[in-house]
């Protein structure tokens, strides 16, 4: 019996001996290298040749995808980002006009991003090295966290209908606002006229009941307040992005907002 189990010894040790190998291999193994899918990134400064305008170059990352405006065009295309090098293809942009300081902003960004940057990402910092400019960007949760809620002051700066986004001079110009103090009360401007009410929020729904003085304004100034109280009637869903508020509610019609 003694002499078995001298015989077995060393094959039993060398079993465990492998068994801690393998489990040793299994926890040295390097995981997957991290990348920026997933997320937004902000620049935060440029080496080289400068953004016109001043930027910030804003990129997202999602689905294989990447959405980069600079200031002016907001440009969409398929990203690959194997071997740290940022590679685009297929890109389609917004056809905005950009004057003045901002008038050299999309060829600035067209140019990076064709000329397949290099990128290295080290926490939430991300740097591309293009042929004329490094740019160094940080993760958007970070640059520039979510505004709450509940007291701020929110200043509209699209309409939101079931088919479109519409900006306009007379938005910017009257610049409707929404304020929904911590008890739930509501104030803010139509446009024209002081909006009052109540808001009830549960998670991101948030039902309004808001009601505006009498006033009379030019027919364009009235259309968006009337647009303004059609999205804040009822149920909507509210999500924060940083410094904009998005607000949408049963019926497809909602508001786009800026942090004041």
């Amino acid at each position: 019996m003694s002499a078995d189990f001298v015989r077995l010894g060393p094959i039993v040790l060398l079993a465990l001996w492998a068994a801690a190998a393998c489990t040793n291999d299994s926890e040295n193994a390097p995981g997957p290298v991290p990348t920026p899918m997933g997320h937004t990134y902000v620049s935060t400064g440029v080496d080289g040749t400068p953004i016109p305008g001043g930027g910030p170059l804003t990129l997202t990352f999602a689905d294989d995808r990447i959405s980069a405006a600079a200031g002016c065009n907001t440009f969409n295309g398929a990203v690959a980002l194997d071997d740290h090098k940022l590679k685009v293809s297929a890109l389609a942009g917004t056809l905005m006009a950009c004057p003045g300081d901002r008038a050299g902003t999309d060829e600035w960004l067209t140019t990076l991003l064709s000329s397949t940057p290099g990128w290295q990402l080290d926490d939430t910092k991300l740097t591309l090295n293009g042929t004329n400019s490094t740019v160094h960007l940080l993760d958007k949760k970070v640059a520039q966290p979510d505004k709450p809620l509940t007291g701020t002051t929110w200043v509209v700066t699209e309409i939101i209908t079931p088919d479109a986004r519409t900006r306009s001079q007379t938005i910017d110009e009257v610049k409707p606002t929404l304020t929904i103090a911590a008890d739930g009360a509501v104030s803010g401007s139509g446009g024209c006229n002081r909006l009052t009410g109540r808001a009830t929020i549960a998670g991101s729904d948030v039902t309004f009941q808001v009601g505006s003085t009498r006033m009379l304004c030019p027919p364009e100034v009235m259309d968006v307040e009337n647009a303004v109280l059609e999205a804040l009637d009822g149920r909507t869903t509210a999500t924060i992005d940083a410094n904009t508020l998005t607000l949408r509610n049963d019926r497809g019609n909602g508001l786009s907002l800026r942090a004041e």
